[in-house]
């Protein structure tokens, strides 16, 4: 067994799965992500975001968001996003600290694990395929894969679909933003906070637990946390 699987096993109560958004929770491609929204908006009149902006505003799924932002020639914005990202996620996708040790803990433990995010299915899954992690999930769900995106339960039912498992309190969602915590809330599961919390939903939203890194929840899980109340 191991370091990670033995922390994990000091937990009182195992989850019977965990949910992961991907995006700042367990991999770093945010620059990729930012050059291909910012080729996007320069090229169709709009001014590029800065780093704050985009941190706010990037967290909706692209069919989402994109009328929104482009009107009526939001499928040309999407066509010009898909080709940037496509010819260069690859390229800077770094795994987040402590987010491999984080997976193989639960998978030597037993514990269903899968993904619900809201970047492409088809990106998604290449990039898992290219850190070696596909096999730590049951299934990779990225946006239009359901009927709906995060944070619907759409794309919740279908990813633990594979494990026969419903979302409830004996599911962790783990993630970095609002948008994720939302999910959990309204899917019944626990909201488990990675990171310093981008966006303005946790007071109606609050996570349940909060952690700095995947690392520091991996250490720390055996302890229980801490538990994150609505004023903060």
């Amino acid at each position: 067994m191991s370091d990670a699987a033995a922390v994990i096993d000091r937990l009182p109560v195992l989850p019977r799965a965990v949910l992961y958004d991907w995006d700042n929770t367990l991999v770093d491609n945010w620059g990729t992500v930012r050059a291909a929204l910012n080729h996007a908006l320069v090229t169709f009149g709009h001014p590029a975001w800065t780093e704050e902006e985009a941190r706010e505003r990037i967290k909706q799924s692209l069919r989402d968001s994109f009328p929104r932002i482009f009107g009526e020639r939001w499928t040309d914005a999407r066509d010009l996003f898909y080709a940037y990202f496509e010819a260069h996620h690859l390229e800077h996708l770094r795994p987040l600290p402590g987010a491999e040790s984080l997976l193989r803990g639960f998978a030597e433990r037993g514990i269903y694990q899968a993904v619900v995010s809201n970047k492409t299915g088809r990106f998604l899954r290449a990039e898992a395929d290219a850190l070696g992690w596909t096999g730590y999930f049951g299934r990779l769900v990225g946006a239009q894969d359901a009927e709906f995106d995060k944070p619907h339960g759409a794309p919740v039912l279908m990813a633990l679909e594979p494990a026969n498992i419903s979302p409830g309190p004996d599911v962790w969602f783990v993630g970095d933003a609002d948008i994720d915590m939302e999910c959990a809330h309204g899917a019944g599961m626990v909201p488990v906070l990675i990171g310093a919390g981008e966006g303005s939903g946790f007071t109606r939203f609050p996570p349940a637990h909060r952690y700095d890194t995947c690392h520091a929840l991996c250490g720390l899980v055996g302890s229980g946390g801490d538990t994150i109340s609505d004023d903060q």
